[in-house]
C-alpha cells in the first residue's frame, strides 16, 4: 500500500498528536500554522480516511498492579485447518494479552502479556495458553525494562 499524500500541515498535526492527543484544535491550529477552521477540517479528514484511528490513555502498567510484562513467541501445529482462526478468536478474549501479531520465521504468533506476578503468568501459559487446541509450543522472554514506547508511528518518510 502507497503512502498517502500528506500535506507538511497534516504531517505536523500527526506528530503533535502522537505526543498529545488532547491538544485543542486551537493550539494545533496555532502550532502547526493554520487557522482553526482549516485545521479542524483536515483533522477531521484524518480520521475519516483512517489516518488517525482513536485516542487512548496511556496507563503505566506498574502503577495499576501489572508487574510481569513478557513476550510470548506461540507456534501452531498446524495451519491447513481452522486452527489460526480459533487461536485468534480465543486470544482476543484474553485480557492479559495487550497485543498479538501474526510473524514470520519460527513461530506463527507473538504475544505481549502483562499479568501482575510470575505466578499469574504460569497460570496463563500453562492452564490456558498451552490449553488451547492447536497450540504446537510456547516460548516466553520476560521483559526486564522498557527502554522506549509505547512506540510512535515513524513520520519522516512522508515527507520525502
Amino acid at each position: 500500500m502507497a503512502s498517502p499524500q500528506l500535506s507538511d500541515f497534516e504531517i505536523k498535526m500527526l506528530q503533535i498528536l502522537q505526543s498529545n492527543g488532547r491538544v485543542a484544535v486551537t493550539d494545533l491550529a496555532q502550532m502547526i500554522g493554520l487557522s482553526a477552521t482549516p485545521c479542524a477540517r483536515r483533522f477531521e479528514q484524518l480520521q475519516e480516511s483512517g489516518v488517525i484511528k482513536g485516542f487512548a490513555a496511556t496507563i503505566d502498567r506498574r502503577s495499576i498492579g501489572l508487574m510481569v510484562e513478557v513476550f510470548v513467541q506461540v507456534r501452531l501445529n498446524t495451519h491447513s485447518d481452522d486452527s489460526p482462526e480459533r487461536f485468534i478468536a480465543e486470544i482476543q478474549r484474553m485480557d492479559e494479552v495487550s497485543s498479538c501479531w501474526t510473524m514470520t520465521g519460527e513461530h506463527d504468533f507473538l504475544l505481549h502479556v502483562m499479568v501482575p506476578t510470575v505466578d499469574d503468568l504460569n497460570d496463563f501459559v500453562m492452564h490456558r495458553l498451552m490449553r488451547l487446541k492447536g497450540v504446537r509450543d510456547v516460548h516466553t522472554q520476560l521483559v526486564l525494562q522498557n527502554i522506549k514506547g509505547p512506540g510512535r508511528i515513524p513520520l519522516d518518510h512522508l515527507k520525502r
